[in-house]
């Protein structure tokens, strides 16, 4: 069965032409639902361009948190080992730190008692330029030069840490307090013998003062010997380290035992005239490696 056709008139009143527009009715209800298509059409395209994107946009949301978290994760250990890096930084300010006298008197040891506490040194410049890349194209490669050069920094730290450590032994080791309060009377080196008159060598100071007068320990160390030596009468001798040792002659006693850790400052003994001596007085000599050396350049310190 043929489709239906309607004549559409559309006529002029001004002029009276009368035109003819002939259309079929399945035509007509096509273009009108095409009309009405194109919007429906356009909404389901975009709604599918939309879903799309949000899921590329949900992606790389992923893939952002991912990151963000892994960032997160390695500025957690930049913060600790910076925090790390901190506590040893003030650490070895802490332990640097000397008494301006005490530096005085070590720059005044020998030269083979300052090797032995020789340590390293931190030379950050030349290292850090060895570990720079040519460039840094992600912050991956900077967190990892980060992580890099905080641990070289962390190496070198250690190393100067022993060295400090090093440094602050020599200075506890080093005899620099007077033995005893009282007055130069025999200095170190060539002199004339009190007994016989004639020219010898002084191995150390004669300091004289009352006989019980403290004896104080010049420098950290241990006790080697506390007892009675011939022309030395009673004697004690004080090992400090790094060939350090100390003797303290013509005692009248000892405070302190075969053995026993001493320190700066401590009683160890009392002034007396044991011995080869004419009159209450301490001999009191600083020995490098068994070899007597001039104690008056180290004794920058009074005891309280």
């Amino acid at each position: 069965m043929p489709g239906r056709r309607y004549t559409v008139i559309i006529a002029d009143r001004s002029s009276g032409v009368v035109r003819r527009v002939t259309i079929g009715l399945r035509p007509t209800l096509a273009v009108v639902a095409a009309v009405f298509m194109v919007p429906v059409l356009m909404g389901l395209g975009a709604k599918w361009s939309t879903r799309v994107e949000l899921a590329e946009i949900r992606t790389v949301n992923a893939a952002l948190l991912e990151e963000n978290s892994s960032y997160r994760e390695a500025t957690g250990t930049l913060t600790s080992q910076l925090q790390s890096l901190e506590g040893v930084i003030n650490d070895l300010g802490a332990r640097a730190a000397l008494d301006p006298q005490q530096v005085k008197a070590m720059q005044q040891l020998p030269a083979v008692v300052k090797a032995r506490a020789a340590g390293g040194s931190l030379n950050g410049n030349a290292a850090v330029a060895d570990m720079l890349p040519a460039s840094l194209t992600s912050p991956e490669d900077t967190f990892g030069l980060l992580r890099e050069l905080l641990g070289g920094l962390e190496n070198r730290l250690r190393s100067v840490r022993k060295a400090v450590e090093k440094r602050g032994q020599l200075a506890a080791a080093t005899p620099s307090l007077w033995p005893a309060r009282g007055w130069v009377t025999g200095y170190f080196g060539q002199r004339s013998d009190p007994f016989t008159g004639e020219s010898g060598f002084h191995q150390g100071l004669d300091i004289s003062t009352e006989k019980g007068q403290p004896v104080f320990a010049t420098a950290d160390g241990t006790v080697q010997a506390a007892a009675y030596s011939g022309d030395y009468g009673n004697l004690i001798i004080v090992r400090h380290g790094f060939g350090l040792a100390t003797h303290y002659g013509h005692l009248s006693g000892y405070a302190v035992r075969t053995g026993q850790d001493v320190k700066r400052g401590q009683v160890i003994g009392y002034v007396g005239s044991t011995g080869r001596s004419t009159g209450s007085h301490l001999h009191y000599e600083v020995r490098v490696n068994g070899k007597v050396t001039n104690p008056l350049g180290l004794m920058t310190q009074i005891a309280r």
